[in-house]
């Protein structure tokens, strides 16, 4: 009897279910809304990951219970928000064996599996995350919005903002981010930018971060000095964790993960060019990296 696996992948906008066979066959792929663990609300999440997962399943010629079910999830980096997500997971029924991770460790298995290397992932937050030839593993990053996120999307939407209002005071040099930047929130004139930015979520911050790339990408000075600020942000977390998990035997792997890494965007170029630039080796995994690839695995695998 043929068995079922299936890999979330839930961010902080968007969620990917995919269901597996157990070779890893790929049989069903459907994206949904946000992944992200709320601590306060864990039955709520749980129920939408769970239609999601079920719904999966259905275009997969699939019925309920899947053999594994790993979600990995925006926001679950401390136990008590895992077990209880877990629980409630487990309640909805729609697997008989049940994990949640982290995205960032999805991600980790997709690009490196169990070997050594490097992986930054920027979208709406940023992280970076190594593992050395002796086994050992680092973080750097991942402080959140307000003490950290270097790189991430948030990051750039927020540069940009701010440097709309330098442009609009005169602190700044004039740049057509001001005006684009006012059609993409739908404010009418730049003093609503303050109430807009006061009530916006991160996730609607981080939304404006291409925005801003792709004003770099037309010739805009302003909006091209902050990508490659961000650039050289990122690849500070690949020099970073390069450094602490030396000696490497050859020259590491690093791999790019998240939205505003994925392959062809400009972000990811500038890193590349960057992390290419640098006094270190490193090899580039040039493949796109998936986290619900990297989580439809780890439901397949014993944990």
């Amino acid at each position: 009897m043929p068995q079922y696996f299936i890999g979330i992948d839930g961010g902080a906008t968007r969620a990917t279910a995919l269901v597996t066979d157990e070779t890893g066959r790929e049989l069903a792929r459907l994206g949904g809304g946000a992944g992200i663990v709320k601590a306060a609300s864990p039955a709520a999440g749980a129920q939408a990951l769970a239609s999601l997962a079920a719904k999966a399943l259905s275009a997969a010629g699939a019925a309920s219970p899947a053999a594994g079910l790993c979600c990995a999830l925006a926001g679950a980096g401390r136990e008590p928000e895992r077990d209880a997500m877990r629980t409630a997971l487990y309640a909805a029924g729609v697997a008989r064996r049940v994990s949640v991770v982290t995205d960032a460790e999805a991600a980790i298995q997709d690009a490196l599996g169990t070997g050594p290397g490097i992986l930054i992932i920027a979208g709406t937050g940023s992280i970076g995350w190594g593992r050395g030839d002796d086994g050992q593993t680092v973080r750097v990053g991942g402080w959140g919005e307000l003490l950290g996120d270097e790189g991430s999307g948030y990051a750039i939407g927020l540069a940009g903002l701010r440097a709309a209002a330098r442009a609009v005071d005169g602190r700044g040099p004039a740049t057509p981010l001001l005006e684009q930047l006012l059609a993409e929130t739908k404010v009418k004139a730049p003093e609503g930018l303050i109430a807009w930015v006061e009530q916006a979520s991160k996730a609607d911050v981080a939304a404006l971060a291409p925005r801003v790339l792709a004003a770099a990408s037309q010739g805009d000075e302003v909006a091209r000095a902050l990508g490659a600020q961000a650039a050289r942000d990122l690849v500070d977390h690949a020099a970073a964790l390069h450094r602490r998990l030396s000696p490497w035997r050859e020259a590491p792997l690093v791999a790019l993960a998240g939205g505003l890494l994925a392959p062809g965007r400009p972000l990811r170029v500038a890193v590349l060019q960057a992390v290419r630039s640098l006094p270190l080796a490193f090899r580039v995994l040039e493949r796109d990296v998936d986290g619900a690839r990297g989580a439809a695995a780890l439901a397949r695998s014993p944990r």
